[in-house]
């Protein structure tokens, strides 16, 4: 194919998990840096498993990336439809092609004959599988279900000597016995494809020309490879993408905490980062480049760079990268982004936040509780973190008087380096250390030992409310 074209398709089961928006990140990565185009499918018939807002979380998920699809279910396309439900006519004529050439069979054994089936076997220690029962029917057997209307399912049906290869472009040859290959249920009773039918009939249909897939995929591959010879079709390169894991090196779940880039949204993590660490589990341009925008992402991406090795989600890296972002931006775009998470901040305000957070930020999430005393009416504080180390209750009182008789000379606070000058002034002649006095009007202003910086706080709290509040701390100071 002179073309590249390659496929997202999801079930539309919930948000996609990081392993699965990585696998879209790199068949998109693919196709831009190729001019190809990059196609979202939507697998749906496993109708059971959906929930009512799947394909939305979908769509919202890629585009909070800038994953943009070229086809798909609401774009369209020239191989639609691009959800599987609306395709049952297609699956339905393809599995009639294999029945035909004796390529699959109809099986009309019922779940409780199945089931018996696997009981008996799990108890010899035999491997799991259809038994062939339906398979080596005779004629006259078989006019006899058609005759009682017994449900039926179409069956592959596997060449039960030799072998079964594919060649994958990131783990190299994967090789089967085609006696170890079960003869999996193709078609439903219900006229429902399974999984392994429509994804062979719709990647061929919409002439996809790299398959890019999770390493959970690679037990199907013999069954793909056979489906692609039944029809008499070309396969496509396939590449199993390695998996995700946790530190504690299991595959990524719920338990490492979250797993979707609309959870890592929501708790401030930028798109610009977010798709660079993506980018990273399982691809690497060379030994040492860690930072990379999307677009020297589209101009790097490889496939022959991608690793088959299980890929580490560290958070900590994400946290780094995240923070690099934030510190990258301009103000007033950080600005921007941080008012969803600061929604009580006017615009002003938050502007002039930003120069003394930007450097803090590990999260846009974080503002919250670094600048949440900015907007607090009255704190509340351990009266007793008004007195650093070295200090009593009168040293206190003298240090927040001193501090108010300055402060309040001034209308504003936006000569930082005068006011501060005067206030370590003020520490001297009391015989202060600079700590000392600071961290006691420091707790009086912000209700905090650790804040943001003091001196950019005032600032931003403005002369009334600052003046107010160290007169609270001092008549809290002067109670007998």
């Amino acid at each position: 194919m002179s073309e590249v074209r390659v496929r997202f398709a999801p079930s539309p089961t919930g948000a996609p998990h990081v392993g699965n928006i990585r696998t879209a990140l790199f068949c998109y990565l693919w196709a831009r840096h190729t001019d190809g185009k990059f196609i979202l499918r939507i697998e749906d018939t496993d109708q059971a498993r959906e929930v009512e807002n799947g394909l939305d979380l979908i769509l919202e998920s890629l585009r909070v990336l800038g994953l943009q699809w070229d086809e798909g279910p609401d774009v369209g396309g020239p191989y639609g439809p691009y959800a599987q439900s609306s395709r049952l006519h297609i699956y339905k004529a393809h599995a009639d092609q294999l029945l035909a050439k004796g390529a699959a069979y109809y099986c009309y054994c019922s779940e409780e004959r199945l089931e018996q089936m696997r009981k008996e076997q799990h108890a010899r220690g035999a491997q799991t599988r259809y038994d062939y029962r339906c398979r080596d029917l005779s004629a006259q057997e078989r006019a006899e279900y058609e005759r009682a209307g017994a449900p039926k399912v179409v069956r592959l049906a596997v060449p039960r000597e030799g072998k079964t290869t594919l060649r994958d472009f990131i783990h190299g040859d994967l090789t089967i016995e085609n006696k170890n290959i079960d003869d999996q249920v193709l078609l439903k009773s219900d006229g429902y494809p399974t999984y392994h039918l429509a994804v062979v009939v719709d990647d061929h249909l919409m002439k996809i020309s790299h398959v890019m897939r999770g390493d959970d995929w690679i037990p199907s591959f013999p069954k793909h490879v056979l489906l692609y010879q039944a029809f008499g079709w070309e396969i496509p390169p396939h590449g199993h993408l390695p998996n995700v894991l946790g530190l504690d090196k299991k595959k990524l779940s719920k338990r490492h905490g979250a797993t979707s880039v609309l959870q890592f949204r929501d708790e401030g993590y930028l798109t610009e980062a977010l798709l660079n660490f993506l980018a990273r589990l399982g691809w690497s341009y060379d030994d040492k480049s860690e930072v990379f925008s999307r677009q020297q992402l589209i101009d790097l991406f490889t496939l022959d760079k991608i690793e088959h090795a299980p890929a580490i989600f560290d958070l900590s890296k994400l946290d780094w990268l995240n923070g690099y972002y934030i510190r990258e931006l301009p103000d007033e775009v950080l600005a921007n982004r941080l008012l969803p998470f600061l929604p009580e901040a006017d615009p002003v305000t938050l502007r002039a936040l930003v120069p003394l957070v930007k450097p803090r930020l590990k999260k846009l999430n974080e503002i919250a509780a670094l600048a949440d005393f900015l907007f607090e009416e009255d704190l509340e504080y351990d009266p007793q973190l008004l007195i650093g180390k070295g200090m009593d209750a009168r040293s206190a009182l003298s240090a927040l008087r001193a501090a108010h008789a300055t402060l309040e000379k001034y209308p504003t606070f936006d000569d930082e380096e005068k006011i501060e000058a005067e206030l370590r002034a003020d520490a001297e002649k009391l015989r202060m250390k600079n700590l000392q006095f600071f961290g006691a009007l420091r707790v009086a202003v912000t209700g905090k030992t650790v804040s943001l910086p003091l001196m950019g706080s005032l600032r931003i709290i403005g002369h009334e409310k600052t003046l107010r509040r160290i007169a609270r701390a001092l008549a809290t100071l002067e109670k007998p």
